[in-house]
């Protein structure tokens, strides 16, 4: 027999309203366990399916129990009884074990055991009962179909729990036959009437005895097989009886029974095969969903990155513009103070032509003085000449005053020449100026505009920044709801599988009976 070890003694006590389940092959491997089953014995589903079922068995089972469960079962018949099993750790956890073969087309498949928590008395009586098994303390004795019975002589201690029904009503009646010839004899009846009422009184019990099988043993061999029947989930139809007792009653509510359990079965089957089509359906589109809001992430993340970017972009345009701006002011207000000087200029011109007129004027004047001198000199010379010795004196200062007047004459029609040209070159140069100043008021105006439409783009750019700054929070926080969106279609998807794999076992479940 397997010995799994090792063992810790500890016990794992668990809800005392769990149920496990599980359910084997021919070759007593295990086909199907319960999600209970799979968390008391320790095991991950994939270490304990398809696995023989002594995976879970305690060395401190006495191997009589097992031995004695197996021969039950391949009798077609149930066994139960209290059972230590072992945890994958080494702690151990007793149940009632209730198992029964599973049938089909009169062959048996394999067998399905039901195990519930028994109550802390039971477990020390089994406990005391297998230690004394172990150590051979309990000779004449041996388990029989989950019940402990007598072996050897005291065999007939145990027949109340044994005797079928057939039999338990034979020996009732059989018993009364030397009972009541007994109590003819008593009453002094000769041999021969006793032999006769021997003879009649064996022939009444044995037609009781056909008759009371007819009526309570075969009947109720019917009842228990159309039980286990329904037990195993084989129950096809109801055993009809033409009888309307507590028996013919019974029967016909154990057969009602089976065939509520197999509409159950079917029903449920339907539905759970259904829910399982509908949770790949919507594990399929969880996952479409899914792979569709990734790419929407993908493509939030990168508009995020890309508003990021533009908007740093329109910020450094802010800035840029800003600055501009503030060149274009700077810029404006140059062009305006030279505008004032070029006026300024202008006017400055304007009274260099004046003054050059009145030095125009007063060269004139001196120009007439010189002549006029020169005139005086040559009088004054001619008068010397008529003098003759005593004028000669005077005739040289009238010669050096005609020299003067002529040298001043020169020297006032240079200074009239040279300020006509720089009057020309004035004029000129006002009308340059003029122009100048026209061109600089011209750009004081194309400034100004300059600067009022460089202020609109400021203003303009610092909304549009503004803006995108409102969209970039915006594409923030749609970036977090898609996020959070992928997430719960992560979660929807995992609900949907979880879903899929509930009802994948319900249907293992409910195809144990089918």
């Amino acid at each position: 027999m397997r010995s799994n070890q090792p063992v810790t003694q500890q016990e794992f006590a668990f809800d005392e309203n769990a149920t496990l389940m599980s359910t084997t092959d021919a070759s007593s491997h295990i086909t199907y366990a319960n999600d209970v089953f799979i968390k008391v014995s320790g095991f991950t589903p994939e270490e304990i399916n398809g696995q023989p079922h002594n995976i879970v068995r305690h060395p401190d089972m006495p191997p009589e129990a097992f031995a004695d469960m197996w021969a039950t079962l391949q009798q077609g018949e149930p066994w139960s009884a209290l059972v230590k099993n072992r945890r994958k750790n080494g702690d151990h956890y007793w149940v009632r074990a209730n198992a029964v073969p599973i049938v089909r087309n009169g062959q048996i498949q394999g067998h399905m055991s039901v195990r519930t928590r028994p109550a802390a008395q039971e477990i020390a009586q089994a406990e005391e009962l297998y230690k004394e098994f172990r150590e051979g303390k309990r000779k004449g004795w041996r388990f029989h179909k989950g019940l402990l019975v007598r072996t050897g002589a005291l065999r007939w201690a145990s027949l109340l729990k044994t005797m079928p029904l057939r039999w338990r009503i034979r020996s009732a009646l059989l018993a009364l036959w030397p009972l009541s010839v007994a109590g003819v004899w008593a009453l002094g009846l000769p041999a021969q009437p006793l032999a006769i009422f021997s003879a009649i009184m064996a022939v009444l019990l044995l037609l009781a005895t056909g008759w009371l099988e007819q009526q309570i043993s075969r009947p109720v061999e019917r009842l228990c097989k159309q039980a286990l029947s329904v037990a195993t989930g084989a129950c096809q139809q109801v055993d009809q009886m033409d009888r309307v007792d507590e028996i013919g009653t019974t029967l016909r509510a154990v057969g009602q029974l089976g065939l509520m359990f197999r509409w159950l079965l079917e029903d449920v089957s339907g539905q759970a095969v259904n829910v399982m089509s509908a949770s790949d359906a919507i594990a399929h589109g969880n996952n479409e969903l899914s792979r569709r809001t990734e790419q929407a992430a993908a493509n939030v993340q990168q508009t995020a990155a890309t508003m990021n970017e533009l908007t740093a972009t329109v910020k450094s345009n802010t800035d840029t513009a800003q600055q501009v701006n503030t060149l274009s002011a700077s810029t404006r207000d140059a062009a305006t103070k030279g505008g004032v000087v070029m006026k300024d200029m202008v006017g400055m011109m304007a009274e260099i032509a004046d003054s050059s007129k009145k030095i125009a004027n007063i060269t004139s004047v001196i120009d007439g003085i010189a002549f006029q001198t020169n005139i005086l000199a040559l009088n004054a010379a001619v008068e010397a000449a008529r003098a003759g010795e005593q004028g000669k004196g005077f005739a040289v200062v009238a010669g050096e005053v005609r020299s003067l007047a002529q040298r001043s004459a020169k020297a006032a029609s240079e200074i009239k020449s040279l300020v006509e040209n720089s009057a020309l070159k004035v004029e000129s140069g006002s009308v340059h100026v003029n122009d100048a100043g026209k061109t600089m008021e011209d750009i004081v105006s194309q400034v100004q505009n300059v600067t009022s439409l460089i202020a609109q783009i400021s203003s303009a750019t610092a909304e549009q920044a503004t803006a995108l700054s409102e969209v970039s929070l915006a594409v923030e926080d749609l970036d977090n709801i898609t996020h959070q969106n992928a997430e719960r279609v992560e979660e929807g998807a995992q609900a949907a599988g979880r879903m899929t794999h509930q009802a994948t076992r319900l249907v293992e479940a409910i195809s144990v009976f089918r």
